[in-house]
């Protein structure tokens, strides 16, 4: 999934959450560390990548080895200082953007992809990118994963449009928009 589409995700994810739980929509920063919990797999795994560091571009923050602890960590830290909403919304972030880099290998049977979720103790093989998802006849246009990503991505950003940009306060006050 594209690195964009997991802060939509994770947005999505708790939003849903607080609706569900308590029937509003998400407070400002809450929203900002869902959001940071999303990005934060490829934050540090695709520098590292990039820096020669390790193989492929998913390995220390996408692996649940590493994954649970570092989420257990700071929902105890957040506990701690009586914001547990905060390591609530870190983990659901976080684990949205490691749930969706699961299904495109399910449905096309790249299981050998999944190394990812325990690495290093599974070899995680370099990813085989975008997957195919048929022809448009009308168009004569391949459809792949990006199309669905798309959809994902403005459904993220009309909820968060529609729940008035939370987490963007302090950027439109120092532009003098609250």
């Amino acid at each position: 999934m594209q690195p964009v589409v997991h802060l939509a995700v994770g947005y999505l994810c708790y939003a849903a959450y607080t609706r569900w739980s308590r029937d509003e929509a998400p407070a400002e920063l809450p929203a900002l560390v869902a959001i940071f919990g999303a990005a934060l797999p490829d934050l540090v795994d695709h520098p590292l990548h990039a820096a020669g560091v390790t193989p492929v571009g998913r390995t220390f923050m996408h692996s649940l080895v590493f994954a649970l602890p570092v989420i257990a960590a700071v929902w105890l830290v957040m506990r701690r200082r009586e914001r547990e909403i905060l390591g609530v919304a870190f983990a659901i972030g976080y684990l949205s953007h490691i749930a969706t880099d699961v299904p495109w290998h399910l449905f096309w049977g790249d299981f050998h992809e999944l190394g990812f979720l325990l690495w290093p103790i599974t070899y995680m093989p370099a990813y085989s990118g975008v997957k195919p998802l048929g022809t448009v006849p009308v168009l004569g246009v391949e459809a792949t994963t990006l199309w669905l990503e798309a959809v994902i991505l403005v459904a993220g950003i009309a909820l968060w449009r529609a729940d008035d940009y939370p987490g963007t306060a302090p950027i439109r006050r120092l532009f003098g928009r609250s």
